[in-house]
């Protein structure tokens, strides 16, 4: 992309959705844009939803502009990067794409995980990798490569209550100081979208609105001991009947509420799976499904507290379990990692 792209895709000043919609506005003052049905939901309801919404280019582009407070309308200025079928500690590289000179990678959690920085290594070593060979670029030459610079944010909305904004680097996960510095650091920014958090941000990208208010509605229902099918039917009434992804929730209805069902049941059937077989005594072959359930734990965000809370297990057992994961991440091989455990 020309150094001088920014220059060339300047809009006029009017927003490009006109009138911009502000978080204090009642559902009913938004008028939803129909969201594109060409990529799949998948069980991780929340996370695919942000990637559904954010894989079409005008959404990620309405994103783009309303975090960087920039005016681009050329959504095909947009070069999505995004890893296809490849899967790193259980979770896609939500959103990635290039404006300009920046390679921005866009990721979603519903669950708090400090080891975001580590993640974003892996994935940005993919994407480099693809951003090298896609130019045929030769990284043996003389003459001085100039790539992207990459920028890492990650759209939070968990229950955990967090800031607005924090910063996440990698060199916090090392283990000891160092005074002449580190030779790698990635650092992710943490954006908090709960609804009615970030409200100017919620106030420049409508489908970041109505994506933090379903998932709201949700919760809500959740918060009042609502069952989890009523909760999220209601949900999908609400957001309906308010002009809230309205086009998306009544095309695709069925499905969402399959998938997010299936990713409430998730843990709780590897629970019972796992305790089942705690029952017949913690054998070799115990203490590899123990591994396996807890790396499949890792892949989908966990910490080590909750895993150890969740399977009733000695927390110092699953804490070196953890360590010795992380460090095999993203092979997770079970038998090397039961052969380097002691216990």
């Amino acid at each position: 992309m020309p150094a001088n792209h920014h220059k060339k895709n300047r809009p006029s000043k009017k927003h490009r959705h006109g009138t911009k919609p502000s978080a204090a506005r009642r559902p009913q003052d938004l008028h939803s844009r129909e969201i594109p049905a060409k990529t799949p939901v998948n069980r991780e309801y929340r996370s695919s939803l942000f990637a559904w919404i954010f894989s079409d280019k005008e959404a990620a582009l309405s994103l783009y502009n309303s975090m960087n407070g920039t005016s681009y309308d050329d959504p095909d200025a947009l070069e999505f990067t995004t890893l296809e079928n490849v899967v790193y500690m259980g979770m896609k590289n939500d959103v990635s794409f290039l404006v300009g000179c920046d390679m921005n990678l866009y990721e979603h959690q519903s669950t708090w995980n400090p080891n975001m920085p580590l993640r974003g290594l892996f994935y940005y070593a993919d994407v480099y990798k693809g951003y090298i060979a896609s130019r045929k670029l030769d990284i043996y030459s003389s003459t001085r490569l100039r790539i992207p610079a990459p920028k890492y944010v990650i759209f939070y909305n968990g229950t955990k209550e967090e800031p607005e904004s924090m910063e996440l680097r990698l060199s916090e996960l090392y283990g000891a100081p160092s005074a002449d510095g580190y030779a790698l650091e990635c650092t992710a920014q943490v954006l908090n979208i709960n609804f009615g958090r970030n409200r100017a941000l919620m106030e420049q990208c409508r489908e970041l609105y109505e994506y933090a208010y379903f998932i709201d509605a949700i919760q809500r229902r959740l918060r009042e001991g609502i069952t989890r099918e009523a909760a999220v039917d209601g949900a999908i009434e609400e957001c309906i009947a308010g002009n809230i992804l309205t086009e998306f929730l009544t095309r695709h209805r069925a499905e969402v509420t399959n998938v997010i069902l299936e990713e409430y049941d998730e843990e709780q059937h590897m629970r019972t799976v796992y305790q089942e077989g705690r029952q017949e005594g913690l054998q070799e072959g115990k203490i590899e499904q123990l591994i396996r359930t807890i790396c499949r734990l890792l892949q989908k965000g966990h910490t080590p507290a909750y895993i150890a809370d969740l399977l009733d297990e000695e927390p110092r057992l699953v804490e070196q379990i953890c360590s010795l994961a992380q460090a095999a991440a993203p092979e997770y091989d079970i038998k090397a990692i039961y052969h380097r455990l002691s216990y």
